[in-house]
């Protein structure tokens, strides 16, 4: 399990990370940086899976992810 580490007013919270795919807590498997597309390569980010056939392209950004 990832563990983050949060000190605060000389009090630490140890927070597990959760899984952004499944309702689990994150188990560093590194499925959620795979490719769209192609399964079998780590996400480039190049948008090739974003549909641009619409009036208007919009990404919803729930959480960023700092490593």
């Amino acid at each position: 399990m990832l563990l983050d580490i949060i000190k605060e007013n000389e009090r630490v919270d140890i927070m597990i990370k959760q899984c952004v795919l499944e309702d689990r807590p994150c188990t560093g498997c590194g499925e959620c940086m795979m490719c769209d597309i192609d399964s079998s390569k780590v996400c480039d980010n190049c948008c090739r899976c974003i549909d641009r056939d619409a009036d208007y392209i919009a990404i919803d950004i729930d959480e960023i992810i700092d490593e």
